[in-house]
């Protein structure tokens, strides 16, 4: 069994061929971009409905939960990214520290991650996309805004923008990146003027009860309950920034830039969060929206502001798939990695003349089109939070390893407190993942069987270390 724990050297590698090498393209603002662009997305314009309805007003204390876990683990990305600035993320450093095996079980659970993310990211897009059409009088038909298990037959938008976001990918990372930027600040704007306009409706009897369904997570009437719920759920708002560490082989000066845009992108997604949120719930009884498509639009709309909520929907309709873009960015790159340590397919670890991974991003838009075109988006986050919570863990307990077996290594930034962050990201991580419905924590345990069997019958044996 020498093989699970074979490893990586520390120091990036060098001996790769020009078509398995990545350029050097990106600053920390589009770092931050990527990280912000992926962060704020469903999270706030979809998922705080779904939020609300498992935690009620006490969802904003679902939301400093799922910041407070994320924001220890990007801490711990930060200096691990600075210290391996190669691309793979979690992997990488997995395989590094931890070995081969259990680099195997956080490459193949982030798959599932970024694949399920845009996946659920598009499904969010489709329901704002079909309200602002509605509002400028085009109706789409019922059955292709849904899939099977609401009724429809396929999901036709969320298709329609997974293919244009990887059409985005493909023309180059740097033209992608300067198209995203831009998206964000749009982003930004539209939710800074939710706020301006919410805030003013603001009663505090919205609040109470504060905590209808409880602190823990549990079941009651067919559905998840608690703030716990909610903040399972919720944890997929905030991972984002660990897309900006993918791209560690594509900064100009990554013990710089990644520190920025990892540490800068949580503290401000963090601030707007919780910004929105209170003003959400303060402006409406949460009973209003949480089984909104839209939440935000449609508490605009109950305020008396149709052109505002109509605006809102815009801004979600062209700003939203820069998360579909960030994340099938670090999908890519995820894959890509893996299959230039020959654990997967070799022809999918080469770049094509404009510097990406054309194979494996062609391939990630297929399957996530398929995902976001015949499944529900509730069901979808929480799969894909599974996935990012164990990776999450695995960042906390290298950073942890190294500190004790390599202190002597130059680490360009340093987890302050290491010793209590690196523990609290582990375990709560380890928390929210037991608060997922148990259905969500079977199918993670299937995906991860399925990835046991291709690791044994593939990737053992045609791993690049395997004659070491």
């Amino acid at each position: 069994m020498s093989f699970l724990t074979r490893k990586k050297p520390i120091s990036a590698e060098t001996n790769y061929a020009p078509s398995q090498q990545l350029r050097r393209t990106l600053g920390w603002p589009h770092l931050i971009a990527l990280g912000v662009g992926a962060i704020v997305g469903t999270g706030i314009y979809t998922l705080i409905g779904v939020g609300a309805d498992r935690a009620g007003p006490a969802v904003i204390i679902a939301f400093l939960i799922a910041g407070a876990v994320c924001a220890c683990a990007a801490l711990a990305y930060a200096e691990l990214a600075t210290m391996m600035p190669q691309s793979g993320s979690a992997y990488t450093y997995s395989y590094s520290v931890l070995g081969e095996g259990f680099a195997w079980v956080v490459g193949w659970s982030l798959i599932l991650e970024y694949s399920v993310v845009c996946a659920a990211v598009a499904v969010g897009w489709s329901g704002y996309a079909a309200g602002f059409l509605h509002s400028a009088g085009i109706d789409l038909p019922p059955a292709l805004l849904s899939g099977p298990h609401a009724g429809g037959i396929i999901n036709l938008p969320a298709i329609l923008i997974v293919a244009a976001v990887a059409g985005m990918l493909l023309v180059g990372t740097r033209e992608s990146a300067t198209v995203n930027t831009a998206l964000v600040a749009l982003k930004i704007a539209a939710l800074a003027l939710f706020v301006f306009l919410a805030l003013p409706a603001f009663d505090g009897g919205n609040f109470m009860p504060f905590m209808p369904y409880g602190f823990s997570s549990h079941e009651a009437g067919g559905e998840v309950r608690g703030v716990m719920a909610a903040a399972s759920i919720i944890f997929f708002a905030f991972y984002g920034f660990d897309a900006v560490s993918t791209a560690a082989e594509e900064a100009k000066n990554p013990g710089r830039d990644l520190t920025i845009g990892i540490v800068g992108s949580m503290i401000a997604c963090t601030a707007i969060y919780i910004a929105v949120a209170a003003a959400a719930v303060g402006a409406l009884p949460f009973l209003d929206f949480a089984r909104s498509d839209e939440p935000l639009a449609h508490v605009l709309r109950s305020l008396g502001h149709p052109v505002a909520a109509t605006i809102i929907a815009a801004a979600a309709v062209i700003a939203l798939p820069t998360v579909i873009l960030a994340f099938m960015y670090g999908q890519s790159r995820i894959f890509f990695v893996m299959a230039r340590d020959h654990l997967l397919p070799q022809r999918f670890g080469h770049v094509n003349s404009a510097g990406t991974p054309a194979a494996v991003t062609i391939g990630t838009a297929v399957v996530v089109a398929a995902i976001a075109g015949f499944f529900p988006l509730a069901e979808i986050a929480e799969l894909a939070n599974a996935g990012t919570l164990l990776a999450f863990v695995a960042v906390a307990v290298c950073m942890l390893v190294l500190r004790k077996t390599k202190p002597e290594l130059p680490r360009v930034f340093r987890t302050p407190l290491p010793w209590l962050v690196g523990p609290l990201a582990a375990f709560g991580c380890v928390y929210l993942f037991i608060s997922l419905p148990s259905a969500t924590q079977l199918r993670f345990l299937i995906w991860n069987l399925i990835g046991a069997v291709v690791y044994l019958l593939y990737g053992r044996v045609r791993s690049r270390l395997a004659g070491s």
